[in-house]
Order: structure tokens, then sequence, then C-alpha cells
């Protein structure tokens, strides 16, 4: 497949914005390098092109962009069909499909993405007199991002004039994605019930950077206290893949559960796994 950008910004920040031509992903259908690419694939005996791939971005909550992102490819098969005689079998449209990481934002409704998307290629492809392609869509984190829960342990509360910093065991070396492209997520205290009211606190991380902060400006029990935990959720996405050495801490475990069962899928990183990579000593 080729991946091609049609031109279109989409998605919850500018940073998880692939669909433009500003930026390093794919080849573009406005300045003619898709078509270029394409040709010098047709070129080669040895490959086989199978269809055209686009990804808009992340977090996107309509389905408007995909409708656009269709008629725009399915122009680039027409052209390819009138100048080559070429039928591409596949029309890969990626993913990006927006979730609600806290209560009442707004996710993707796949529903009516599934029905739109397919009316448009068909009316599209009608439109070109072109047959319709295999349509493959790529969901991901809409599938595993509310599988996942996140367990942080309250190391420290810090009062300090009107604002309450609530450190926590983990940070940006689990979960990279507030301080990258500001995330916002809604934890939890767990395992207590607490009969005080509310106070607004800021969830920071362990490390040392003044940017590690988890969740900003969130309402938690107002006698939050070190040893307490703290569930975060929707982190099936991305918190296992992101995770890193950063300040060599090492990356936390993964924990299946199902009928109240736990099972280890992932082992937590030791130090002796961080000392093994050293040879020059």
């Amino acid at each position: 497949m080729v991946r091609v950008v049609p031109g279109i910004s989409a998605g919850g920040h500018e940073k998880i914005r692939t669909g433009t031509g500003d930026q390093k992903f794919g080849l573009s259908i406005a300045d003619g390098y898709a078509q270029h690419a394409i040709t010098r694939i047709l070129d080669q005996p040895q490959l086989e092109l199978t269809g055209l791939h686009c990804h808009l971005g992340s977090q996107i909550t309509s389905v408007k962009p995909y409708l656009v992102a269709v008629r725009r490819m399915v122009g680039l098969m027409s052209r390819l069909h009138e100048q080559h005689g070429l039928v591409l079998p596949e029309l890969d449209l990626g993913g990006g499909h927006g979730i609600a990481y806290r209560p009442g934002e707004r996710a993707l409704d796949l529903t009516a993405l599934a029905r739109k998307v397919r009316a448009e290629l068909t009316d599209a492809c009608a439109t070109a007199g072109l047959p319709v392609p295999r349509l493959i869509i790529e969901p991901g984190r809409a599938v595993v991002g509310p599988a996942g829960i996140v367990l942080y342990r309250v190391l420290s509360v810090k009062h300090t004039g009107e604002h309450v910093f609530v450190a926590v065991d983990g940070g940006m070396s689990d979960n990279p994605r507030p301080a990258l492209y500001g995330v916002r997520y809604a934890p939890r205290l767990i395992g207590r019930h607490s009969t005080t009211g509310v106070a607004r606190v800021t969830v920071v991380g362990r490390h040392c950077e003044a940017g590690d902060v988890l969740a900003a400006d969130v309402d938690l029990p107002a006698d939050v206290r070190p040893g307490d935990l703290l569930a975060v959720p929707v982190a099936g996405a991305y918190h296992l893949s992101m995770a890193s050495g950063y300040n060599l801490v090492g990356r936390p475990p993964v924990v299946a559960v199902r009928d109240g069962q736990a099972r280890l899928l992932v082992r937590r990183e030791s130090l002796e796994d961080i000392r093994r990579r050293d040879v020059g000593l």
C-alpha cells in the first residue's frame, strides 16, 4: 500500500494530526508525490500495489473528516484508473477514533461512522465508475483504551498556597501523553471510602520535571493521603507501548483481571534488568 496524505486536519491536538501535508507522514495528493510514488511502484514488477492507505490523526470525534477522506481517496483512485487502467482492491482509512477519557467528553459514534463511510464510499465509487474496494479500518485505541486501568500509589501530598499536589509512584515514565500533548485524565480514589468533601488537586509524577503532571485540577477526596491508591480509567492504549526508562525508573507490570481473578501478563522491570544492559564496567 501507499500511505497518502489527503490534506485534512483532524484530531484532538496539533501534535497528533497526521492528515495534512506539513508533517512527516505519507505522500501528498496535492503536490503529486503520491501519484509519482505509485507510478514508480507500477514500474517494479516485483511489487504488487494492493491499495491506498491514509491516517488522519488521533482522537477524532467527528465523522465528517472520514467522509472527506473517502472522497479524496476515491478521487485519486479514479485518476489512477484513467492514467494506468489500475483498479485497486483495498482502501485503508486508518483509525484515530476518539474515545472519552473523562466523564462528559465526546467520543466518536462508531455506528454512524460505519454507516456513513460505507454509504459515502459506495456513492463515490459509483460516480467514478469503480468497483467498491475492500474497506479496512484500524480501531486500535477505541478497542483497547477503555479496557485498561492504571493504578498509582500516593507518595505524598503537598499543600502550597491554594494548590494541592498529590505525588504518585509513576508519571512520565509510564505515561508521557499529558506532557507531550495535553491529554487529561480523571483519577479516582479506590480501596477505601472517604466521607470528606472534595478538593481540587493536581496529580503529579515522581520524576524530576515540572511538566510531569498526570492530571491537573481534578477533584479528589480532601483527605487523600500517602498510601492511597488512585485508579485512572481508559488507560489500555499507549501506557504500555509508550512506557520508558525515564530517570531509570523501571516500567510497571501489566495484570489481566477477569471474574475476580488476576494474572500477571508483563512483570515489573527491575533495577537488575536495567543493570544488565550496562556493559562498560
